[in-house]
């Protein structure tokens, strides 16, 4: 009997560090597969999680969990089971609208997660599923983000088309509120900030008579707000205009994942300037620098003063590298601005501020004169890949 004991805890002991080698050569090849079909987890989510024996493995992405199953069929002793998201069980609410005027989203599902983005009231999302109180959701910028259950009221596709085809207002001031009746000095019924959508349902006087994602009603001041159909028809915006919605923003406070008059980080400025003018740029800054035209700026890995006095033009981004300082070349991007002409660029730095490329100016910024980069054109690419007027997006009902 004792010996058949030794043998049984000896065979266990040899499953257990089967399984153990098994889970530890699978996790070797989910990262190996993660890293070539989903590199970037602001655009793709790929994650793996152990309960008791079974791996449950979720993914945006055909791609990674086709390549995930064929090069990971089994793992002894534990059940693999790959999801493709959205998940079913949202029982086909797999789409939304953000219901708040401005939502945080974070970077897991707790209050406690850094903050990635911000969505506007009326941003149309992808829901993919659902986590503890939480949603990750798709913005239309393509980004992915944990945000609260509050936050965002879930449609199925019928009622999403419906929303895309319906009658809209977009608030146009810096900060205002609606209201519970057609007066001023009712019950506000929320806060709202320019960009914010609304569905109009009807007019009373001076004020729009407006229905939210979660159904309250309120009632906006016809001066506060415009006819979205009118709104995301403009032209193209110039520089001019660009340059004129940035610096309306200047002395907003600098805040970390913020992409609202109430606060804006580096790429959310910029990505915020081009959005209130109606086109959908992507989210970070490491992101934007990748699309757009290039405008050369450097002289052998150097900031060219020349080059960009010569080259620029106002509404291009600039891209910085604070690696640079360390003398890294090829870091990752980690900041961006508006350039305004003249060597003048406008940037969230602490706040929102103009600043100099010229070493003769008052406003010179050398920390960024020495970490610039790179530049891009989006002025001239509009309706070229991640830079997309609202009325061509498929999400606001082109």
């Amino acid at each position: 009997m004792k010996k058949l004991i030794i043998v049984f805890c000896f065979l266990l002991i040899s499953i257990s560090l089967k399984a153990q080698i098994d889970t530890a050569n699978f996790r070797t090849i989910f990262n190996k597969v993660k890293k070539e079909y989903a590199p970037d987890k602001r655009s793709v989510y790929f994650n793996t999680q152990y309960k008791a024996d079974t791996i449950f493995v979720e993914s945006t992405s055909t791609e990674a969990l086709n390549a995930l199953d064929k090069q990971a069929k089994e793992v002894a002793g534990f059940i693999k089971v790959s999801s493709l998201l959205p998940a079913k069980n949202l029982n086909e609410f797999e789409y939304g609208l953000a219901n708040l005027s401005v939502c945080n989203n974070r970077a897991a599902p707790q209050n406690a997660a850094e903050m990635m983005t911000q969505m506007i009231l009326g941003t149309p999302v992808e829901v993919l599923k659902k986590q503890g109180g939480f949603y990750l959701v798709r913005t239309p910028d393509g980004y992915l983000s944990y945000t609260d259950g509050t936050a965002v009221s879930l449609m199925k596709k019928s009622d999403f088309e419906t929303w895309k085809k319906s009658k809209r207002i977009i608030f146009t001031q810096d900060f205002g509120h609606a209201f519970s009746k057609a007066d001023v000095n009712s019950t506000r019924v929320s806060d709202l900030v320019k960009g914010n959508i609304l569905v109009l349902t009807s007019e009373e006087k001076t004020f729009y008579k407006v229905s939210f994602p979660d159904k309250r009603i309120g009632y906006i001041k016809k001066t506060d707000a415009k006819l979205f159909s009118e709104w995301q028809k403009r032209p193209n915006p110039n520089a001019e205009a660009i340059l004129t919605t940035a610096k309306t923003l200047i002395g907003v406070p600098y805040l970390w994942g913020g992409t609202s008059i109430k606060g804006v980080d580096c790429s959310g400025f910029t990505k915020t300037s081009y959005f209130l003018n109606g086109i959908v740029i992507p989210r970070d800054a490491s992101q934007q620098a990748l699309a757009g035209l290039d405008v050369d700026v450097l002289e052998s890995d150097s900031t060219s003063l020349d080059k960009c006095l010569k080259n620029l033009k106002a509404g291009d981004l600039l891209f910085f590298a604070a690696a640079k300082l360390r003398g890294t070349i090829g870091g990752r991007v980690t900041h961006t601005a508006i350039y305004m002409g003249n060597g003048e660029f406008i940037q969230s730095a602490g706040m929102v501020k103009i600043s100099s490329l010229l070493p003769t100016a008052p406003n010179y910024d050398e920390r960024e004169f020495k970490t610039l980069v790179s530049a891009k054109r989006y002025l001239t690419e509009i309706g070229k890949p991640e830079i997309t007027r609202v009325d061509k997006h498929d999400w606001y009902g082109k």
